[in-house]
């Protein structure tokens, strides 16, 4: 039965499946005729996966950019050409001599603004193909380092060669090319053991559920009240409730300024990560549109229209 539900749902993935079968899984269970993610956990990771279902699949370039938090494990003393605990070991030291000072020293080290390499195991593509299809081919493709922050690192137990933490970055950051980095700069090397993802483009695991709680809440009809609706998801942008005569312009497509707008009641900005988007809300709490004013002129550009909900 194809479902007509139209949202945001957050999945706690499981570990050891790939984010692209969790979305199949997930659009099979609804029966959603359009599922997608906002942002690829590997293999090895869980938790959570923003998952848009059906007309919010349009929204998801705006998750894409948002910052994530992680629980992860380093572990010392042995690399893998994947970075992690799934690919071939590469290189071992055998003896780990380490205080926590300087563990904790190093960590520091890499808050911040910094250029991070892309794994060569990873799904960014090189003339349309995967890396990591090329890397089990032997054919490795370095890409160039990329802009990333990483906002804090927090070290919450030290049990050599394991090393526990937390991060919180921003989006596109390696937490495998993170660990890997460490290790090399604490001289004994590392890869990632295991990942969490916590929270993701302000969504938080609290919030999440996995496919077995899905497949029950879709059986029993209640389903929608895990689903996010789409006026509520996007999180922290600025926001109109329109009124007959903007809903009528925007039907038609006409240009919108801001003068349209001086007189609709004000939903409050709280994110800057959105600073030149607003949405339009229907009295219903049902999203409009999304509209972008880049600054130059008055008017507002249209990103995207949902013509059902101004019937």
């Amino acid at each position: 039965m194809q479902s007509e539900e139209n949202g945001i749902i957050i999945i706690d993935k499981p570990a050891g499946t790939t984010s692209a079968k969790v979305v199949a899984r997930l659009k099979k269970i609804t029966g959603a005729l359009k599922a997608g993610h906002t942002g690829t956990l590997d293999p090895l990771a869980t938790g959570v996966m923003v998952c848009c279902i059906n007309r919010a699949t349009r929204l998801a370039r705006f998750f894409l950019a948002g910052d994530k938090k992680y629980k992860a494990v380093l572990y010392l003393g042995k690399e893998t050409d994947t970075q992690d605990a799934t690919g071939k070991t590469t290189a071992v030291c055998d003896s780990i001599e380490l205080t926590s000072q300087r563990i904790r020293e190093v960590f520091k080290e890499f808050e911040g603004s910094m250029a991070q390499a892309p794994p060569v195991f990873s799904s960014l593509k090189h003339k349309g193909v995967p890396l990591y299809k090329l890397a089990r081919q032997g054919k490795p493709i370095q890409k160039p380092p990329r802009q990333i922050l990483i906002h804090y690192l927090k070290i919450s137990d030290i049990d050599i060669p394991k090393i526990h933490f937390e991060v919180s970055c921003s989006s596109g950051t390696y937490i495998r090319t993170l660990c890997a980095d460490i290790g090399k700069r604490l001289g004994c090397g590392g890869h990632l053991k295991s990942l969490r993802r916590i929270e993701s483009c302000g969504f938080s695991i609290n919030q999440a559920c996995d496919l077995q709680e899905v497949e029950m809440l879709s059986t029993s009809g209640m389903l929608s009240e895990r689903i996010i609706s789409m006026a509520n998801a996007v999180i922290g942008m600025a926001g109109y409730i329109s009124d007959t005569n903007l809903s009528e312009k925007i039907i038609a497509g006409r240009k919108i300024t801001a003068k349209d707008l001086e007189n609709m009641p004000f939903i409050e900005k709280k994110s800057s990560a959105f600073k030149n988007f607003i949405k339009i809300i229907g009295k219903e709490n049902n999203l409009l549109a999304v509209l972008e004013n880049t600054g130059e002129t008055e008017q507002y550009d249209y990103c995207c229209v949902f013509p059902k909900n101004l019937l």
